[in-house]
């Protein structure tokens, strides 16, 4: 393990954009704490942080005693963070999608670059990567493949992945996938990289994970209350824009001949109408960030509602399909 594991992404336009920071906020995503060091030092009175991978909660011991009962960590889901908190908050961070910690781990079976068991859990319990690639149906393992990773080739990889069961490591995984694939060019993404995304995205259901976690935030959120969220995939961003917008009631009208259907009063503002994405210092420090992306808005007074998963663009697995 390195002095330091995970580089923050996006933290610097986050402080500024959502500044002052003060009251009480929540750090949705903890990790090795970036995020939730960064608040405290700025002037947030208290941060809950949230991780449901509790070695994050065992590393930071080495340093939450110098911010007292400022930081309370909470292990669990984000999706939940309304209840974890308890009280309402000030603002509310979410950094989404799998820390560069992790994928260093080999034990954690979330890199097609190092070997290791075929995990991919963020926690430490439910099913893993392994038990749906060597019990699911295959169809429904090509589904998963081209839904969460937007492979092409999905039912190709799953006929060959059934045919090689049982696969039990990271490299084999990546192997199966590797021969179904051309070989990449030069400066292309590993061929296993979609495969490897779909699975992780599946073992943690980051989709109902997002979905829940920003109608969790809208609750939790004081009037004035700030939601940050890091994105780092193209389907990610979609819903976040997606949420945004819906509960700003800024996605305008799709006939101009229509008259205006009065909806309820939006329950936020858009802080920036576009997403903020890494300056080119960043990049330099930590190539990682380049598909970052933050969108920042802010709650009002408006009761809480529930935003339609279908009006995010969220993918959603048939009703019905079996995972094993």
């Amino acid at each position: 393990m390195t002095n330091t594991p995970h580089i923050p992404v996006l933290l610097r336009p986050l402080i500024a954009q959502m500044a002052p920071i003060e009251g009480v906020w929540l750090d949705g995503t903890f990790g090795a704490g970036g995020y939730t060091r960064a608040l405290l030092d700025a002037g947030a009175q208290k941060v809950f942080a949230v991780d449901r991978d509790p070695s994050t909660h065992e590393m930071a011991k080495a340093w939450a005693g110098q911010y007292g009962d400022r930081l309370q960590m909470r292990e669990g889901r984000f999706s939940q963070l309304d209840t974890l908190a308890g009280e309402p908050l000030d603002g509310v961070v979410l950094d989404l999608g799998v820390s560069s910690m992790q994928i260093d781990q080999a034990e954690r079976g979330f890199s097609f670059q190092k070997d290791g068991p075929l995990d991919m859990r963020m926690g430490t319990t439910g099913p893993s990567a392994a038990d749906i690639v060597n019990e699911a149906e295959e169809a429904h393992l090509a589904r998963i493949l081209f839904l969460y990773g937007e492979e092409r080739q999905s039912r190709r990889i799953a006929r060959a992945i059934v045919a090689a069961r049982p696969v039990t490591t990271t490299l084999q995984l990546a192997e199966i996938v590797s021969r179904c694939l051309p070989r990449p060019k030069p400066g292309q993404s590993n061929p296993a990289t979609r495969s490897f995304q779909a699975l992780r995205i599946a073992v943690n259901e980051e989709y109902d994970e997002l979905y829940e976690g920003l109608a969790a935030a809208e609750r939790a959120l004081k009037p004035g209350g700030l939601l940050g969220v890091v994105t780092f995939h193209s389907v990610e961003d979609r819903m976040v824009k997606r949420f945004m917008q819906l509960r700003a009631g800024a996605t305008g009208n799709a006939n101009r001949f229509a008259p205006e259907v009065e909806g309820p009063p939006p329950a936020f503002e858009l802080v920036k109408r576009k997403a903020v994405a890494p300056d080119d210092e960043e990049l330099a420090a930590n190539p990682r960030a380049r598909s970052a992306r933050l969108r920042i808005a802010r709650r009002t007074d408006a009761p809480a509602g529930r935003a339609d998963p279908a009006a995010l663009g969220m993918p959603v697995l048939n009703k019905g399909e079996k995972s094993r």
